[in-house]
């Protein structure tokens, strides 16, 4: 009873609730005028007319029009309103200009060496052309002397921060979808304290509504009674908003500027097994050193100068040298994806490594909810020979994104497609690697919230040997996973296959 009673008390519960009962109100005053007032009905079929028009010839992805034209044909009063205020793929022009800052300080503070670039373009021209691109989209330069170490598991990530952070000297900035009191986070948050007090620039960015459920509210006050500088990004308030929609996902950790992480574990403890919630959890990050770790630094102040509404020297951030091993081969480009712009750099990313591969593509996502640029780019890829491997969850985390990655299987098997389920758990690695040249690590899903809504990065790299060990850690993997096989997919149940399709609809919308 006093879970329950916690429950509906909590704030998420009061938040949602506040909502809903917004949206109910609005749909039932549209109800009510378009029942006794003719010309109101006229005018929201008309609107509702008008948005299916403007949705059509917007430059969007066709599996999102279809999602919002749907329901807009089906309830033409409430559906056009509904896609005013909801329907955006992105965040409003205001907000746009507000955020504004933290592209424009990307700008100013990420600088191409033309050096690297020529090098190369020398080496190999379609590596070259994939970092201009990244460079180009997202303001983050390729870098040729860092060092890279792919952490296959959140407890080797956890061990590998705890010895880091022990070692500042100067400044430590942590920003996290989520962050839970936990033994994970805990046994962080000491080490944190103690810095706070020995004078170092301790920083953390939280998402709210990544830790509305694990956090106490207004935690932030609770950390800079610590002496840790702490923002929030996008609270979690009851007013109807599309920016709700809007979250930062990125996992980035930087320490005096020299050792920076980034990847898809949070620091929560299902994520180093400390609990268990959906068997086994399968998480990966990378470690960088060197000048690579400038471009996540930059990422991290830009951020927190549009959340603080400052600015700031962000040379002071810099350090004079790097400790990194003369044995430094390959290139790195951490790269940064946002919902500021219409450039979709993740996609173009996946994308641009699926077309060009000639050999294979193993990929590791939780969820596999793909438009159909993703379904062609992978199919066509396995068409022409190129072998495809994709690891999914075998217990998922969300059942409707399951169903909705489920539904997908079929299109990419008949074509040669091989997907696995991490039979031990759930697989929440989000890796590409390919042909032995190209990995990318990340905080990028395969699924529209990820490509399209959220704030992201990843770590694209060439002809390192991190590149190796995300290969053997995805083989390894698939081992002890089950393949699926079209026999699976006859013998599953009419209601099941239809259920999936018309989730799968609606997918964009989830």
């Amino acid at each position: 009873m006093e879970k329950i009673i916690s429950f509906l008390m909590s704030r998420v519960t009061l938040v949602t609730l506040a909502l809903l009962a917004q949206i109910i109100t609005m749909a039932l005053m549209i109800w009510r005028f378009s029942n006794y007032f003719l010309i109101f009905d006229i005018i929201f079929m008309v609107i509702s007319v008008l948005v299916v028009l403007y949705i059509l010839n917007r430059k969007s992805d066709p599996t999102y029009k279809i999602a919002w034209i749907i329901p807009i044909m089906l309830f033409p009063v409430f559906g056009g309103l509904f896609y005013l205020m909801f329907g955006g793929t992105g965040l409003s022009s205001r907000m746009k200009d507000k955020m504004h800052f933290i592209t424009d300080k990307m700008k100013e503070c990420l600088y191409q060496h033309p050096v690297t670039v020529d090098n190369l373009k020398i080496e190999n021209k379609i590596a070259f052309n994939q970092a201009k691109y990244i460079e180009k989209y997202s303001n983050c330069p390729v870098y040729d002397n860092s060092e890279t170490e792919f952490l296959p598991s959140g407890e080797e990530f956890f061990e590998h921060l705890t010895e880091e952070l022990k070692k500042a000297e100067k400044y430590i900035f942590i920003e996290f979808f989520i962050i839970e009191e936990g033994i994970m986070w805990n046994t962080i948050l000491e080490i944190l304290k103690e810095k706070a007090k020995q004078g170092l620039d301790v920083r953390v960015i939280y998402d709210d509504f990544g830790c509305v459920t694990r956090l106490p509210h207004n935690y932030n006050k609770t950390l800079e009674g610590y002496g840790i500088k702490c923002s929030v990004f996008n609270p979690y308030i009851p007013i109807m908003s599309f920016r709700l929609n809007n979250r930062n996902h990125r996992k980035i950790t930087v320490i005096d500027g020299k050792t920076a992480y980034t990847g898809g574990v949070n620091l929560a403890d299902e994520y180093i097994n400390a609990v268990e919630r959906f068997g086994h959890w399968r998480d990966s990050m990378v470690e960088i050193k060197g000048d690579a770790v400038w471009s996540l630094t930059v990422m991290f102040l830009s951020m927190w100068g549009y959340l603080r509404k400052n600015d700031e020297n962000y040379q002071d951030f810099r350090p004079d040298d790097y400790d990194i091993s003369e044995e430094c081969h390959g290139y790195v480009q951490p790269f940064d994806d946002s919902p500021l712009d219409n450039e979709h750099v993740s996609e173009t990313v996946y994308l641009n490594l699926i077309n060009q591969a000639e050999k294979y593509i193993y990929i590791e996502t939780p969820y596999l909810i793909i438009d159909n640029k993703m379904m062609v780019a992978l199919t066509s890829a396995s068409k022409r020979g190129v072998d495809v491997r994709i690891l999914t969850p075998f217990i998922p985390d969300k059942w409707y994104a399951f169903a909705v990655t489920q539904s997908n299987y079929e299109e990419l098997m008949e074509v040669g497609v091989s997907v696995y389920q991490y039979t031990p758990g759930f697989n929440h690695g989000k890796t590409f690697v390919v042909d032995d040249e190209y990995a990318v690590v990340g905080t990028i899903n395969l699924d529209f919230r990820s490509l399209y809504l959220h704030f992201e990065c990843g770590v694209w790299m060439y002809n390192t040997a991190s590149v190796h060990k995300v290969k053997e850690s995805t083989l390894e993997a698939l081992k002890i996973s089950r393949q699926v096989e079209m026999e699976d997919i006859k013998n599953t149940s009419k209601i099941k296959k239809i259920a999936r399709s018309v989730l799968r609809i609606f997918a964009p919308l989830m």
